[in-house]
């Protein structure tokens, strides 16, 4: 990150000075500073709530169930892991929100995940291999439902909503393979290998605070466990809300005023219930094993500004970085540098902006893909190809210094590669599916 970070600044303001775009260059720099503060206050409140939830699920047993459930291929992914550590869990949910396309809930469990990977690094400051491909998943998209895009189209007034679903699935699974790939293969290398220590292959996690930590999940959930209710009246009163909750979906449904229909009744529900059902499920499943869920949530909550904290330096080095290159005028030098190879490959140069800037800036992508649908229509094959790259790929230099800046990593190692390797799949997949199709 730190020759990215040189040739970023150093590279704008050297464009910004031939091409006479200085002034924008540096009202870039001062918006993209207000704005990445701004941003992570925002986010103290996702943080606090999401990371607040997950320690009710922690403290019932829910986090040690499912990192059991999925410790067949979470193992395989991660063989560096111990079994049932909270790093298991919080990756689990970073990509179960992922999936969903709660972007703001997938946040604080990355974050969370990265803390708990950096406990077991014997190398400090340095990437492990579990880290860089828990990133390179996640820069992968790994999104079912790409709801925000949907909703764009739908705004616009886009005929085939429910079109991008499908190319958009098979498109970012392909960049998660290509990641996984791209990670197993270039993490032996020797240009990429961690650095030797003084003594080798100690065993993982032997620090204090990790075992007294895992210790600590394990005793609670042993308690959860322990504590499951025998009072036949929790149960009621779970019955009694899953009933209530039927019964007014049910009307929600049926109402004379509701025109949707289809697709369009199913992604409502989804947009408008999803976030308050998870939330009403995890209150509940708290309660039913005797969880303080209160006191459980605001344990956890703590740890969201404590990590919002941590990360404004980094975000706001890296959107500065990102605002002055695309002010100075060197993103649109690049698009036309490259126009000729791709056009012979068929690729439009109308959506070459959105896969250079998909992964420097998520607010960049969202309004190169507005920009774009709006100028050739949501329905044309330009708007098709742009929603399905926006679904399907994500903001690689974001996440890499926010989540690697968040534990004070400064050797990124293979991550940075296996990520952009994954960000290439995943656009050319897009493309060869979006002319598939359409």
């Amino acid at each position: 990150m730190n020759g990215i970070f040189v040739i970023l600044i150093a590279g704008s303001v050297l464009a910004a000075a031939f091409s006479g775009t200085m002034a924008e260059v540096t009202q870039a720099s001062i918006d993209q500073a207000k704005f990445a503060v701004t941003l992570a206050i925002g986010l103290v409140g996702q943080m606090a709530l999401w990371l607040g939830f997950m320690n009710v699920l922690r403290d019932a047993g829910a986090l040690k169930a499912i990192a059991r459930g999925l410790s067949p291929v979470m193992r395989r992914l991660f063989p560096d892991v111990p079994a049932e550590h909270p790093a298991l869990s919080a990756m689990v949910m970073n990509i179960a929100a992922n999936m969903l396309g709660l972007g703001n809930a997938a946040t604080p469990f990355g974050l969370k995940a990265i803390r708990e990977l950096n406990r077991l690094n014997r190398h400090p400051g340095v990437a492990t291999n579990a880290m860089a491909l828990f990133l390179a998943i996640n820069t992968s998209g790994v999104a079912v439902l790409p709801l925000g895009v949907i909703g764009i189209r739908a705004s616009m007034g886009a005929e085939r909503l429910s079109s991008i679903i499908l190319p958009s699935l098979l498109a970012t699974a392909f960049s998660t393979i290509v990641a996984v790939l791209v990670v197993r293969t270039l993490q032996n290398r020797p240009r990429f290998a961690l650095p030797d220590t003084p003594s080798e292959n100690p065993a993982p996690s032997t620090d204090d605070d990790t075992l007294s930590e895992i210790s600590g999940l394990e005793q609670a959930e042993q308690v959860a466990e322990l504590e499951a209710p025998t009072s036949p009246w929790r149960k009621w009163v779970l019955v009694g809300f899953a009933a209530a909750l039927l019964f007014a979906l049910g009307r929600h449904l049926t109402a004379p005023t509701a025109e949707a229909a289809g697709f369009d009744v199913f992604k409502e529900v989804l947009e408008s219930w999803l976030l308050p059902l998870l939330m009403a499920m995890i209150v509940l499943f708290g309660f039913q094993h005797r969880v303080r869920v209160y006191e459980s949530f605001i344990q956890g909550a703590k740890e969201g500004f404590e990590i919002a904290v941590t990360i404004i330096p980094f975000l706001v080095a890296i959107l500065v970085a990102l605002g002055m290159f695309r002010a100075s005028g060197l993103l649109e030098s690049i698009i036309r540098t490259v126009q000729p190879v791709t056009s012979v490959l068929g690729f439009p140069a109308e959506a070459l902006p959105m896969a250079l800037i998909r992964p420097l800036s998520g607010g960049g992508a969202m309004g190169v893909m507005t920009e774009t649908m709006s100028t050739h229509g949501p329905d044309s094959f330009v708007g098709f190809l742009v929603s399905v790259m926006n679904g399907s790929t994500e903001t690689t230099f974001y996440v890499i210094a926010v989540y690697l800046g968040s534990v004070q990593i400064r050797a990124a190692r293979h991550t940075l590669p296996a990520c952009l390797a994954a960000d290439f799949a995943g656009v050319i997949a897009a493309f060869v599916l979006a002319r598939i199709f359409f």
